[in-house]
């Protein structure tokens, strides 16, 4: 990281709330009634959609510093390709070919690892402020989140350039935090089908429409750079569209969990860094 760019946002942003635009998102004064119908509204997005968007949630100066330092970071990341099926379960060879547990698909991304990110960088100032951790908490109705225990999966930054696409999958964990840090030129749109399955029923054959192309019940967030967003993916069916142009989209991930110790598999590891140490 090169110190003409560290100092001058280290100075501006002196604490990881300076980043946060706290006059439309005071999650710094927990006491506030602001903040109390911040949680609120949170909670009702999720619970309508499984999913809550805070557009604007860093500042557009921070923004800017955010994207610049993901930018310098952007070349340390491990570019994948792998194939599978939205469940990222390995593929059944017994069941029927159209069974979507084996329609398979192609993902390709970058991923810049935590401990590839310096100390001091201002998005892990930010991931690692007790008072966000707390806020999200908050705003998923959990009583308490932990980060990540793990040295390369706690946080980072996925990079995708020109034809890069991260398939049609359901995630494995209960949630997702991500703040977008810069957009790419065309495509990179956050599609989605909320509840598609539930703990009942895994609902299959409108699974199926959507890997062949049905658009029935897809929805598209919008975000922008700067936006926060909590994303409750074990249910919903979700997608990144193609990347179109030489600009990378390069979004943080935030990892927590509702128990401490958290780590990836060595095999999960590999996949997404190169890399299982």
């Amino acid at each position: 990281m090169s110190r003409t760019m560290m100092e001058p946002s280290a100075a501006i942003f002196r604490n990881p709330w300076d980043l946060i635009d706290l006059e439309k998102y005071p999650v710094a004064d927990k006491n506030s009634r602001s903040y109390q119908e911040l949680v609120g509204l949170c909670r009702k997005q999720l619970s309508e959609l499984g999913a809550a968007v805070l557009p604007g949630f860093v500042s557009k100066a921070a923004v800017e510093a955010l994207a610049a330092e993901a930018n310098e970071l952007a070349p340390l990341a491990y570019h994948s390709t792998v194939e599978g099926n939205p469940y990222l379960t390995p593929e059944d060879q017994s069941l029927p070919l159209e069974d979507p547990r084996r329609m398979i698909e192609t993902t390709s991304l970058g991923a810049v690892a935590y401990d590839q990110m310096p100390e001091g960088t201002l998005i892990r100032k930010l991931y690692e402020w007790d008072g966000l951790m707390e806020f999200l908490a908050a705003a998923l109705g959990k009583d308490e989140l932990f980060r990540y225990a793990d040295k390369m999966g706690a946080l980072n930054i996925a990079v995708m350039k020109d034809g890069d696409y991260l398939r049609w999958h359901f995630d494995q964990t209960d949630f997702v935090v991500s703040l977008l840090l810069q957009d790419c030129i065309a495509g990179g749109a956050y599609e989605f089908v909320p509840m598609i399955r539930n703990r009942q029923e895994e609902n299959y054959d409108a699974v199926r429409r959507i890997l062949k192309g049905s658009r029935d019940g897809v929805l598209r967030l919008d975000i922008a750079p700067g936006s926060l967003v909590l994303f409750e993916g074990r249910h919903a069916l979700h997608r990144v569209t193609k990347i179109e142009g030489e600009v990378p989209r390069l979004i943080a991930l935030l990892g927590y969990d509702t128990k401490p110790g958290v780590v990836s598999s060595d095999h999960l590891r590999y996949m997404r860094y190169g890399r299982n140490k």
